[in-house]
C-alpha cells in the first residue's frame, strides 16, 4: 500500500471512531457515568497512554505558549461534543456541530488576518440558512436552540474551529506535544466541569468502578488515542483538502450507525438544512484545492 493510501485509511479510521463515539458514551451514561466523567476518564485513560509513550511530550507546553490555548479550545470541544451525542438525537447534533466552516469564516479574520471573500461569505449563507432550517420548528417562532444538546453542539463546533485555527497557528510545535494539549486539554475541562456540576447537583457523583464500565472506558480511551495518531499521519501525507473531503465522512459515520440503532431521526427538515451546511463544507474544501 502507497503510502498516500495507507494515509487515507488513516484518516478514515479517525473519522470511524469519532462517528461512532456517541454509542460507548450512551453505553457509559448508562451504567451511570455522566457524559462529563466519561470524557475525563476516557481521555484521561489516552493521556496516561501517550505520557508513556511520549514520556518528554510535556516539556512542548512550557516551550509553545499557544499549545495552552490549544488546551482549552479542544478540551471545550470534547466536552461539548461528548455531552451533546450522549443527551441529543445524534444526526442533529454532529449537523449543528459541523457548522464548523462556518466559524472558521469569522474566526480566521481577527486571529490569522484573513479577511472574508465573497466565496466565503457565502459559504458562510449557506451553512447558516442550514442551521435555521434545522432550528425551525412549527411550534417555534424562531430558529433558536431547543436544548441543552443544541447549544452544545453549536459551541462545540465553534470551539473545533478555534481548535483547527491554534492548530494552523501552532503547526511548527512537535505533534506528541499537540496532542498531549488535545488530551490534557480534554481531561482537565472535563473535570473540573464535571466538579463544578456536581457542587450545582447538575451532574450525579462517579460512581464505583465497576469492570464492565471500566473496560469500556479505556478501550474507547485507546480508540481516541489511536484515531488522533492516524489523524496526525494521515495530515501529514496529504494535503488539505484532501484531509477535509475525508474527514467530512465522519457526518455518515455517525449518522448512519445512529439511525440504524435509534439514536437519530433523519426528518425532511434535517435532511434539507444538513445538505446545506455540508454543501458549505464541501465547498471549503474545493476553495482549498484551488490554493
Amino acid at each position: 500500500m502507497s503510502n498516500r493510501a495507507l494515509a487515507a485509511a488513516a484518516l478514515v479510521l479517525n473519522a470511524f471512531v469519532f462517528g461512532l463515539s456517541w454509542w460507548p458514551f450512551r453505553s457509559l451514561q448508562n451504567h451511570g457515568l455522566h457524559p462529563l466523567w466519561a470524557t475525563s476518564l476516557t481521555l484521561g485513560m489516552a493521556l496516561v497512554c501517550l505520557l508513556a509513550l511520549r514520556p518528554t511530550a510535556w516539556r512542548g507546553l512550557f516551550k509553545h505558549p499557544m499549545l495552552w490555548c490549544l488546551m482549552l479550545a479542544s478540551g471545550l470541544t470534547n466536552v461539548c461534543f461528548n455531552w451533546a451525542v450522549t443527551i441529543g438525537d445524534v444526526v442533529r447534533v454532529v449537523l449543528l456541530f459541523y457548522l464548523m466552516p462556518a466559524w472558521v469564516v469569522l474566526l480566521a479574520w481577527p486571529l490569522l488576518g484573513e479577511r472574508p471573500s465573497a466565496a466565503s461569505l457565502l459559504r458562510l449563507a449557506l451553512a447558516l440558512a442550514g442551521v435555521v432550517i434545522i432550528l425551525k420548528t412549527p411550534s417555534t417562532s424562531w430558529p433558536v436552540p431547543e436544548s441543552l444538546a443544541d447549544w452544545l453542539a453549536l459551541l462545540g463546533g465553534l470551539c473545533f474551529a478555534l481548535t483547527n485555527i491554534l492548530l494552523r497557528k501552532s503547526n511548527r510545535t512537535p505533534g506528541d506535544a499537540r496532542m498531549l494539549a488535545m488530551f490534557a486539554g480534554g481531561t482537565l475541562m472535563a473535570t473540573g466541569a464535571a466538579l463544578l456540576g456536581m457542587n450545582l447537583g447538575l451532574v450525579t457523583t462517579l460512581p464505583t468502578i465497576q469492570s464492565d464500565w471500566a473496560a469500556l472506558a479505556l478501550l474507547t480511551g485507546l480508540a481516541m488515542l489511536a484515531a488522533n495518531l492516524a489523524l496526525q499521519y494521515g495530515a501529514a501525507h496529504l494535503n488539505a483538502s484532501t484531509t477535509s473531503i475525508i474527514m467530512l465522512s465522519e457526518v455518515v459515520f455517525a449518522s448512519t450507525s445512529s439511525v440504524l440503532l435509534g439514536s437519530g431521526e433523519l426528518s425532511p427538515r434535517t435532511l434539507a438544512g444538513g445538505t446545506l451546511i455540508l454543501l458549505a463544507s464541501l465547498l471549503a474544501v474545493v476553495s482549498l484545492g484551488k490554493r
